[in-house]
């Protein structure tokens, strides 16, 4: 299906850094797909070892109907692989081809090669465009949209980048056919997160689908990748740079991230670790009187029925409570030492707040393995 006026679409409302979402069938074949791009002589397309092999062709042989030059860099596959070395892995395939400033990166892959891609992107030359060509559902519902970029560091997820935007999104959902069952449901960590930060139709509309999303139903799949993404422009043109209402994004995501933080990148998927951290907040509204329990139980069922995990992990066997708290001071939502989390506090509405280190210390306790 080509990208036209009737291709499904959301656009992301930045004055004169507006993009829009393309979200349909068939668009990574399809030369329409990037006609609004600038002509420039050439394009590099950023991919991994699992992605390249199974969609790298396809955008090739569509891309170089635009361009006289394609080039490709494949990286390795993983939440572990995000850092500078990998990075530079990119940046080496720009210098060795000697792209210019105008050269178009194209980012196909998951929320990773995204990531990095767009890091690379705002980087390179001090800046060149760049798109993004997500294939997982949490990359189509989330982390291709809105223009946060990066890489990991030892000490902190995400802690090293870059606001950039994109020219472009595009959710191809054939890509979703071949995705894992364990990468679905990760997806759909995303999706559920924003029915209780901002639409409760939605959150209700979810729970309905639930399994026709599992069974990759494409109506379905379709739904929640466009209202997903009409949440997250809603924000984001509200609050590009998470100076406020965009943070809520980030429900689930503080006690996620230590999670991810605290495994080791990798262990636990993006998706598994926001899934759990939802939950955790959710507990953590509860105990702070901001919920009722019946929330609490919807939310933990919600995201069982979605494949993913509920009871956090143990990450120190002497003082777990501690070792958690440690990982979310290096938070990006701390402020002057203080956590800061993403509550919950009336129907679709989330807050950011602190809360005692001693009651965080019991909702770890009464959550973790």
């Amino acid at each position: 299906m080509q990208a036209t006026n009737s291709t499904p679409s959301v656009t992301i409302d930045l004055g004169d850094r507006s993009y829009p979402i393309h979200i349909s069938s068939g668009l990574l074949s399809e030369p329409g797909t990037f006609a609004a791009l600038p002509a420039v002589d050439s394009a590099l397309i950023v991919t991994n070892v699992t992605v390249g092999p199974l969609y790298g062709q396809s955008l090739k042989i569509t891309l170089q109907r635009h361009y006289k030059t394609v080039h490709v860099v494949t990286l390795p596959d993983g939440e572990a692989h995000k850092n500078w070395q990998t990075l530079n892995l990119i940046f080496d395939a720009l210098l060795g081809h000697e792209c210019d400033r105008k050269t178009v990166l194209f980012a196909l892959g998951g929320g990773v090669v995204g990531d990095m891609t767009g890091y690379a992107a705002a980087s390179y030359m001090r800046g060149v465009p760049y798109v993004q060509v997500p294939t997982t559902l949490l990359s189509q519902v989330d982390s291709s949209v809105g223009g946060k970029t990066g890489i990991n560091h030892p000490m902190g997820k995400n802690m090293i980048g870059a606001f950039y935007q994109p020219q472009l999104v595009v959710c191809d959902l054939d890509t979703l056919k071949t995705l894992p069952a364990r990468e679905l449901s990760a997806g759909l960590a995303e999706v559920i997160k924003y029915g209780p930060i901002a639409d409760l139709a939605f959150l209700d509309w979810i729970e309905a689908n639930m399994d026709s999303m599992l069974a990759r139903d494409v109506e379905s799949l379709a739904y929640a990748v466009k209202r997903s993404c009409e949440i997250k422009a809603w924000v984001v043109g509200q609050d590009e740079r998470e100076s406020g209402i965009r943070a809520i994004l980030n429900f689930g995501h503080t006690f996620g991230h230590a999670i991810e933080a605290g495994m080791g990148y990798g262990n636990w998927l993006h998706g598994e670790a926001v899934g759990c951290g939802m939950v955790m907040a959710a507990e953590l509204s509860f105990a702070l009187g901001l919920v009722d329990g019946d929330f609490v139980k919807r939310l933990r069922a919600l995201v069982q029925r979605a494949g993913l995990p509920t009871i956090a992990p143990r990450l120190d066997a002497n003082d777990n409570a501690g070792h958690y708290l440690d990982l979310m001071r290096v938070d990006k939502k701390a402020d002057r030492g203080e956590i800061r989390f993403v509550l919950i506090d009336g129907p679709s509405h989330a807050t950011l707040r602190g809360a005692p280190d001693a009651m965080v210390r019991r909702v770890i306790d009464a959550c973790s393995a």
